[in-house]
C-alpha cells in the first residue's frame, strides 16, 4: 500500500491510510538458525507423537538437553501452524466468523476414485528458513492430485491447489479439510460451491479423520525432506516436485500390496472418464 516512489511523503501516506508510520519502516527479521533447528526438531517430535502440546514438547526437549521454556514452544507451534492432536474443545485454528461444516465421511464407503479428496497443511523446513506445503489427495488412491508450496499460511495457494487439481481430474463429490481458517474461508469454500462439490470438515483436533493426508506427510518428510537440506524456495519446490511424481507413479504403497496410487486412482476411474 506504501509507495515509496510516489510524490507524497511516507509520512503523509501513513496519515491518510490511517497507519503507525513504524508499520511502513518495519522489517521483518529472519527467524534465527536456533530457531530453525529447534522447529526442525519439533516438526520431527510432532509426527513421532502426534498427540504431544507445547507441555510435553518441552519436556522431550529437556529431556534431549534442550533448555527451553513453554512459552518459545508455543511460539514456535503456532508459527509452525501445528497443535496437538486429540479431540478437545476450541483447539481448531479457525476463524469465528467463518462457518464450519459437517463431517460427511463416517459410515461413509469409498470405492471409487474422484469421490472424497481431502487437503491439509504442513510445515517444510529448509537449510534458511522454511515454507508450507498444501497437497490435494485422492482418499481412494492415496494419489496427489495437485501440491502448491507458500511461505505464508494464507489462502490463496491452498485455492490455486484446489483449482489445478479440478482442471486436471474433474471435480469429486465431496472435499474433507480440518477446521483451519484457510479452509473454512469464503473464498476457499467459495470454489467448492461454485463446483457442486460437498464441503465435509474434520471435528476439532481430531487427527484420524485426515488420516491419509497425514500419513502422506510421513512419508514426505521421513523420505524425502529430512534427508534433505533445501537451499532455496525453488529447490524445494523442484526436489519435492520429483518426489511426488515418485510417490504417484513409482513407490509400492502398503495399502494396495505394493501396486502405487497412480494404479489405483486410474483403475477406480469410472468407465466415461477412462474414455474421456
Amino acid at each position: 500500500m506504501i509507495d515509496r516512489n510516489h510524490d507524497l511523503p511516507v509520512v503523509r501516506q501513513c496519515q491518510i491510510l490511517e497507519l503507525a508510520r513504524s508499520t511502513a519502516y518495519y522489517t521483518p527479521k529472519p527467524t534465527s538458525p536456533e530457531d530453525l533447528a529447534l522447529m526442525r526438531r519439533m516438526d520431527e517430535l510432532h509426527l513421532d507423537f502426534p498427540f504431544a502440546g507445547s507441555r510435553m514438547l518441552r519436556d522431550l526437549l529437556r529431556n534431549e538437553g534442550q533448555s527451553i521454556g513453554r512459552k518459545r514452544i508455543r511460539r514456535l507451534m503456532r508459527q509452525m501452524g501445528i497443535e496437538a492432536l486429540y479431540r478437545k474443545p476450541n483447539t481448531s485454528r479457525r476463524h469465528a466468523a467463518h462457518p464450519v461444516y459437517p463431517y460427511l465421511l463416517r459410515n461413509l464407503s469409498i470405492e471409487r476414485s474422484n469421490h472424497v479428496w481431502a487437503t491439509d497443511i504442513t510445515y517444510i523446513p529448509m537449510c534458511r528458513g522454511f515454507v508450507y506445503l498444501v497437497a490435494i489427495v485422492d482418499w481412494y488412491s492415496r494419489r496427489v492430485l495437485a501440491w502448491r508450496l507458500s511461505n505464508t499460511l494464507t489462502t490463496d495457494f491452498c485455492i490455486e491447489a484446489l483449482q489445478e487439481a479440478i482442471a486436471r481430474y474433474g471435480t469429486p463429490e465431496i472435499v474433507n479439510t480440518d477446521q483451519g481458517s484457510q479452509f473454512t474461508s469464503s473464498e476457499f469454500t467459495g470454489q467448492l460451491k461454485a463446483n457442486g462439490i460437498r464441503i465435509s470438515m474434520d471435528g476439532k483436533g481430531c487427527w484420524r479423520d485426515n488420516v491419509f493426508v497425514e500419513r502422506l506427510w510421513r512419508t514426505i518428510k521421513y523420505d524425502e525432506v529430512y534427508l534433505k537440506a533445501y537451499e532455496s524456495v525453488s529447490h524445494a519446490k523442484a526436489s519435492l516436485g520429483q518426489f511426488i511424481t515418485f510417490y504417484n507413479s513409482r513407490r509400492p504403497h502398503q495399502a494396495f500390496a505394493g501396486k502405487t496410487p497412480d494404479m489405483i486412482y486410474f483403475a477406480g476411474l469410472p468407465q466415461g472418464n477412462l474414455a474421456a
